[in-house]
């Protein structure tokens, strides 16, 4: 745990480039550091094409008397 402590940022850059890094205590494993994934998967370009309906931008039937 002591060295831990002292190459915490170390441990960090590990986790961050997918290490899982166990921390143990006393020889017994206690804790993973283990990087979080945070980016939302991309969609290729163009994945949504068509996906829209031709009516998009018509008009709501509640709001047809104020249009």
């Amino acid at each position: 745990m002591h060295k831990a402590k002292s190459s915490l940022s170390q441990l960090v850059k590990r986790a961050e480039a997918g290490e899982d890094v166990i921390i143990a205590r006393n020889g017994k494993p206690v804790v993973r550091l283990t990087r979080i994934k945070t980016s939302k998967p991309k969609l290729p370009w163009g994945a949504l094409h068509g996906t829209m309906a031709d009516d998009f931008d018509a008009p709501l039937e509640e709001m047809k008397d104020y249009v």
